[in-house]
């Protein structure tokens, strides 16, 4: 299961507060650094790596001086706004020693449930991916209304991976990985090598809060594994301490804890089209559609006669033959308006009758499953 890690080519890094502010007491310039040169060899190797970093309110706490964590909301929306400017900076300036440009993308847990965000996040990542450049994301805890809560990074990184399509997710924390027990308090507890990202038995061993400025723990990088690997990515938590633990765990060395998904990225979006999508219309689709679609192609406007229903871009509707018989389900690229607007026309046609192209396709093949 390794080799999985090995070869993807997509990839989220997740690093936490301890590793990036030295539990609490700054920056860790040297730890950012290092990380920058680790992503910069796998850039080199051409892989595209998306880099979820904590340490924004850990590090507001230090420029403000303050020795613990506040509860008040408006305290922490303010640490965070104050370390995010001296947390991007810090990167910044890594990745253009090595070349690389880096953009900074705040996002809130609502920017993915709403699925027009979401849709706008993923076509701004996927851009800065094809331009080379390396995204630093991190939750956008400066506007949140709702309690910020710890460790929810973890949670991020795995939403990350599910919205471009990750084949891994890597989290780099100040531990080995996941164990037995707790080592703190179990001295026969043990590493876990690998298993299952779906194995319960895993938020057992992982119950402990973590220590220091981040509370998260072992539990959230356990659930976010569950999380990440119903797209079909797959987990490793290694400690960012140990030297090229980035390049190790991107080589496929056995280090650390490997929570593998049971699917592949693929067959795991398909099925969760299959069963898991309320369908807000429908589209029928010509012989030549039809087609098409039975040989692994992707929808094009030109094969849709008739547009049903009422949805907004990104939503799920089916896809029927000219018999009313559902054929296939996805994703659409556009709304019902600019559908019906567009259907029936060449790919050609679609910047003159919208006055904008976002996509080739009405439903890209990945986003699409047969029935």
């Amino acid at each position: 299961m390794r080799r999985q890690i090995a070869e993807a080519r997509r990839v989220v890094v997740k690093v936490g507060s301890a590793l990036v502010t030295n539990n609490g007491q700054g920056l860790a310039l040297d730890f950012i650094a290092e990380c920058a040169r680790q992503i910069a060899a796998l850039h080199a190797d051409g892989r595209q790596v998306l880099l979820v970093s904590s340490g924004a309110i850990a590090a507001g706490m230090q420029r403000l001086g303050w020795t613990t964590r506040p509860h008040a909301m408006h305290d922490l929306q303010a640490a965070a706004a104050v370390g995010q400017m001296g947390l991007a900076q810090a990167y910044e300036s890594t990745f253009l020693s090595h070349g690389l440009k880096a953009a900074q993308i705040l996002l809130t847990h609502e920017d993915l449930a709403d699925r027009t965000r979401y849709l706008n996040a993923r076509s701004t990542l996927q851009t800065l991916l094809d331009l080379a450049v390396v995204p630093i994301i991190n939750e956008n805890d400066t506007v949140v209304t709702d309690e910020i809560k710890f460790g929810d990074n973890d949670t991020l990184g795995a939403l990350v991976a599910n919205l471009v399509e990750a084949e891994a997710l890597i989290i780099l924390t100040d531990q080995k990985g996941l164990y037995s027990a707790d080592p703190r308090l179990d001295p026969a507890a043990t590493l876990i090598s690998e298993g299952r990202a779906d194995d319960r038995r895993f938020e057992a061993m992982a119950g402990g809060a973590g220590s220091g400025i981040s509370k998260g723990g072992m539990i959230t990088k356990v659930r976010a594994a569950q999380r990440a690997a119903k797209s079909g990515a797959h987990t490793l938590i290694v400690s960012g301490r140990e030297p090229d633990s980035l390049l190790a765990a991107a080589r496929g060395e056995t280090i650390g804890t490997l929570l593998y998904a049971a699917e592949s990225p693929l067959a795991a979006r398909k099925q969760w089209l299959a069963d898991h999508l309320q369908l807000a219309g429908a589209l029928t689709l010509d012989a030549g559609a039809q087609t098409a679609l039975a040989g692994g192609r992707s929808l094009l406007a030109v094969g849709v006669v008739r547009v049903e229903g009422d949805f907004e871009r990104g939503a799920a509707v089916a896809c029927r033959s000219h018999d009313g018989r559902e054929i296939a389900r996805g994703l659409i690229n556009y709304s019902s308006s600019e559908a019906r607007r567009i259907a029936g026309h060449g790919t050609q046609d679609i910047e003159a009758l919208l006055g904008y192209i976002d996509s080739a396709e009405l439903i890209h093949r990945d986003n699409l499953v047969l029935l």
